[in-house]
């Protein structure tokens, strides 16, 4: 089976430091190497434990290898050492890194980074941090004003950048609860979304991360008044942070994080289980 083929996009922006042709030789290797080996994106991913995409973004340097990715894609394609080599460099290059997010929100994107769990509450799309790359994108083009091109390319950066969080090792505890009608609006199209879904549904195996829907048949619906999110930063009391109308809101204030905390428990209460959440989607893959 091929590899399936991508509409071209904008390269990233100039990068002063050289991280990003750094990030581009490293994915190129590992092309080369999986090519090599007879192996599509998707089965080195089921392989190496990470999704179709991801290998995908790497491969095209628009997303930064952990180092114990290139440990074992260097063992599981006989590289011979000629990608655990590049650890130490990678490590150099990550530190270099200008990850640019909009300034307001620095102050979440900072809590995050460093978060010891994550509950997303969403409404209209995947939340950022569980999007593909052509489902990310799709949200920074449709965006209005309108966004140019290298400001959409360098958001779509940073995404990809945060995501590196869920498979670092400990990876923060992460559970995202999606409103059904999410799994049918066709973000960039039907391509787009199914590579979304069958992204969720790789996601949803993690030990790390949990998936819930909440059915349209939910009568009694507790999130009315909108998405948001609660963050447990490390050594931090919980915050909650909401973002609507390019509008966004940081939550420190203990009384209010709790009533979000309490209504958050009640949405979960909810939505379907776990399994029963990534059966629905598997149902609605099979539907396109």
């Amino acid at each position: 089976m091929q590899d399936q083929h991508h509409e071209r996009r904008p390269d990233p922006p100039d990068d002063p430091d050289g991280v990003t042709d750094f990030l581009r030789a490293i994915g190129k290797q590992v092309k080369l190497l999986r090519e090599q080996a007879g192996l599509t994106q998707k089965e080195l991913g089921d392989r190496l434990g990470y999704g179709e995409d991801q290998i995908s973004s790497l491969e095209r340097g628009r997303r930064t290898p952990q180092p114990e990715f290139l440990e074992a894609a260097d063992e599981f394609l006989g590289a011979g050492g000629l990608l655990k080599v590049t650890r130490d460099d990678l490590t150099r290059a990550r530190a270099k890194s200008r990850v640019k997010h909009p300034a307001w929100f620095r102050d979440y994107a900072r809590l995050e980074a460093d978060a010891l769990e994550i509950n997303f509450y969403s409404t209209l799309t995947v939340p950022g941090l569980l999007q593909t790359e052509d489902y990310a994108r799709t949200t920074f083009t449709v965006r209005q004003p309108l966004l140019d091109e290298s400001t959409i390319e360098q958001r779509v950066a940073a995404r990809l950048a945060r995501q590196e969080i869920l498979t670092r090792w400990p990876a923060p505890m992460v559970c995202a609860v999606i409103e059904e009608s999410v799994l049918h609006r066709l973000i960039g199209g039907p391509f787009v979304q199914r590579g979304q879904l069958e992204h969720l549904l790789h996601l949803g195996s993690l030990r790390s991360t949990t998936i819930q829907v909440l059915p349209l048949a939910c009568e009694d619906h507790a999130g009315m008044d909108g998405p948001f999110i609660l963050l447990s930063p490390r050594a931090r009391q919980q915050v909650a942070y909401v973002e609507v109308q390019n509008v966004s809101r940081l939550i420190t204030d203990p009384e209010e994080v709790r009533i979000l905390a309490a209504r958050y428990g009640s949405i979960r209460g909810q939505a379907l289980t776990p399994r029963e959440s990534l059966a629905l989607i598997e149902k609605t893959l099979g539907e396109r």
